[in-house]
Order: structure tokens, then C-alpha cells, then sequence
């Protein structure tokens, strides 16, 4: 915790926020993440169902889909970016001792490739089918040895 606030003091991130914070913030994708949900409308449902435990387990400000795009257009990515590499580091340092599954005289990378729908007007060089445009971006390099992201 103390790690992230120093990513979010070094880039100002609440600086003039009144309720949702840029903890609120984290914590809304990685609880998408562990629920397998896609979509802030997805993630608003499932947490105002649950509105009365949202204080126990961090959130302090009120969950809507239109604070929570707010939040990430306009917030500073950095300070995620940041935080991910502070958690990269713990990870590396946790698992340096494991044994891989298969022996191997390289280094293997597990590459996390994932398909991102684009506008059509605005990447035109993303040709994927007649009326869509799609991507593929390598948005993580994990090292198969160590089960560590390396990158992001």
C-alpha cells in the first residue's frame, strides 16, 4: 500500500480527486480480473450488488461506470505502470527459488497475445475483416523459468 501511494504522489494522481481515488481505481480492474468480468458495466453490476461490503474490502468511493471512465481518461497511467513493476519486483523476489516443469538450456517466455477491437476511423492500418479492425498486442512477456512477468 505504502508503494502505491508513492506512485500516486509522484504523479499527483488524487490531486483534486473528492471520492474516487486512484486505489478505487486499482482495485475495480483487479477485481474485474479475479471475477472474469469484461466491461465497466459488468464491473458497476457486480459491485453495487455487493454495496454494503464494498468499505471492507477498500473501496471508498462511489462505483459508476461514468467516474470510473473519467477516471481512466484522465488519470495518469504511469502511476499503474509504476505500481506494476513495484508488484513485478515482490513477484521476482517470491518465486526466484522455483523449479520449472521442464528443463530446458534457454530461457522461455510465455507471450500473453491478446486481440484488441480498434476504430475502424482511427487505425485504419489494423486490417483484420471488411468493416473491423482489430489488433494484436504483446501486452506481457512472462519468463516460463520463474513464472515472473518480465515486462509489460
Amino acid at each position: 500500500m505504502a508503494e502505491f501511494r508513492r506512485c500516486v504522489e509522484r504523479y499527483r494522481g488524487d490531486y483534486k480527486v473528492q471520492s474516487f481515488s486512484c486505489w478505487d481505481q486499482f482495485l475495480c480492474p483487479a477485481f474485474a480480473q479475479l471475477a472474469r468480468l469484461g466491461g465497466l458495466r459488468a464491473i458497476e453490476t457486480c459491485l453495487r450488488s455487493q454495496r454494503a461490503k464494498l468499505y471492507h474490502r477498500g473501496f471508498r468511493g462511489r462505483i459508476s461506470r461514468n467516474t470510473m471512465a473519467n477516471a481512466n481518461e484522465n488519470r495518469d497511467w504511469r502511476i499503474f505502470a509504476d505500481f506494476a513493476h513495484v508488484l513485478i519486483a515482490q513477484a521476482r523476489q517470491l518465486y526466484c527459488d522455483e523449479a520449472f516443469a521442464v528443463e530446458s538450456d534457454q530461457t522461455v517466455y510465455a507471450l500473453d497475445s491478446t486481440t484488441v477491437d480498434l476504430c475502424l476511423s482511427l487505425f485504419p492500418w489494423a486490417q483484420f475483416r471488411r468493416h473491423k479492425r482489430r489488433s494484436n498486442c504483446t501486452r506481457c512477456s512472462i519468463c516460463a523459468a520463474a513464472f515472473q512477468p518480465m515486462f509489460m
